[in-house]
């Protein structure tokens, strides 16, 4: 049966156990928990500092009571509609494994919960040692990428649509923030996939039956996650392109528009300007000199007109 353990009533910190492993959960860690795990556990004091850092990058260190790593997987803010990458650290021994997060990686605290209510769950994830565990929380949160990187592609797709249906309010900003969740994306996988890829041996003497075709296909889908974003970059690169082609052509198209009617109507301001001196000119003293004016107007414009299609200008 799981047994939790009697921890500092102030610790952010729970605990799972099963056949000899003990599983630590510990959400938005404080120096009040690395303080525990320095006084109970065999932890470098710099791999302590590097739980509280938010700027580590990913990596294995390998020690000899224990290795301690750190993975980076994104998580979407609906609130502030952002793509960020979220920390977790482990610390991995031969009857413990705890990890060390902020909370934001619901396959994670989805995992611990199911170990924590059902007897099961625990026989199924804490037998095969804590390296097997590990390797479960690894997979669950490299499948948990999939959906975002599906959601790119549909916001993709979206965009597509409105720059060829020439509904373009707003969308300058939607390519910009998904171009902002592309980098930020890539820039949390590319890391990952050396760390992922040098998972397999270093657990090796954490778990006791062979997962060679497991991480394997960890490996795969993660490398199938860089191909996406890869393509991702590329097609929100040309959609970019294409906008700003667009948005060009329009803007000269407008120009050109402005350009021809200031052109057709510019024999009517000079007329205007004309008859509007104060000597004498043809016409004025006719019967009905407006008549004259509008004639000479009339005929200007649709010479000017004849000219610029004759340009071939419309």
């Amino acid at each position: 049966m799981a047994q939790s353990q009697k921890l500092p009533p102030k610790l952010r910190m729970e605990t799972v156990e099963f056949g000899g492993l003990t599983w630590y959960d510990i959400e938005r860690p404080s120096e009040t928990e690395t303080t525990y795990l320095a006084q109970n556990f065999p932890f470098h004091p710099l791999d302590l500092d590097d739980v509280l850092s938010k700027r580590q990058r990913p990596k294995i260190d390998e020690y000899k009571d224990y290795h301690f790593m750190v993975f980076h997987f994104p998580v979407y803010n609906k609130v502030e509609k952002l793509l960020t990458p979220s920390q977790l650290s482990v610390f991995i021994g031969s009857n413990y494994l705890i990890t060390l997060h902020a909370g934001l990686l619901r396959p994670l605290t989805r995992l611990f919960r199911e170990c924590e209510m059902d007897d099961e769950c625990r026989k199924e994830f804490l037998t095969h040692g804590p390296g097997y565990l590990l390797y479960r929380i690894v997979d669950r949160l490299v499948d948990y990428c999939q959906p975002i990187v599906n959601k790119i592609l549909e916001n993709m797709d979206r965009i597509e649509d409105e720059i060829f249906a020439k509904h373009r309010a707003g969308t300058v900003k939607e390519i910009s923030v998904l171009r902002r969740d592309i980098i930020t994306f890539r820039r949390t996988i590319w890391p990952m996939r050396a760390v992922i890829a040098g998972l397999e041996p270093k657990l090796k003497r954490y778990i006791d039956t062979d997962l060679n075709v497991y991480f394997g296909d960890l490996i795969d889908h993660t490398d199938k996650i860089w191909d996406s974003l890869d393509e991702c970059k590329e097609v929100i690169e040309a959609l970019s392109a294409t906008f700003d082609s667009m948005s060009y052509n329009n803007y000269n198209a407008g120009i050109r528009t402005l350009t021809i009617f200031a052109t057709i109507t510019l024999p009517l301001l000079l007329v205007a300007s004309v008859y509007g001196m104060n000597i004498p000119l043809p016409g004025q003293n006719t019967a009905h000199p407006i008549i004259i004016v509008l004639l000479i107007t009339l005929g200007a414009t649709i010479f000017t007109g004849l000219v610029l299609k004759r340009l071939k200008i419309i």
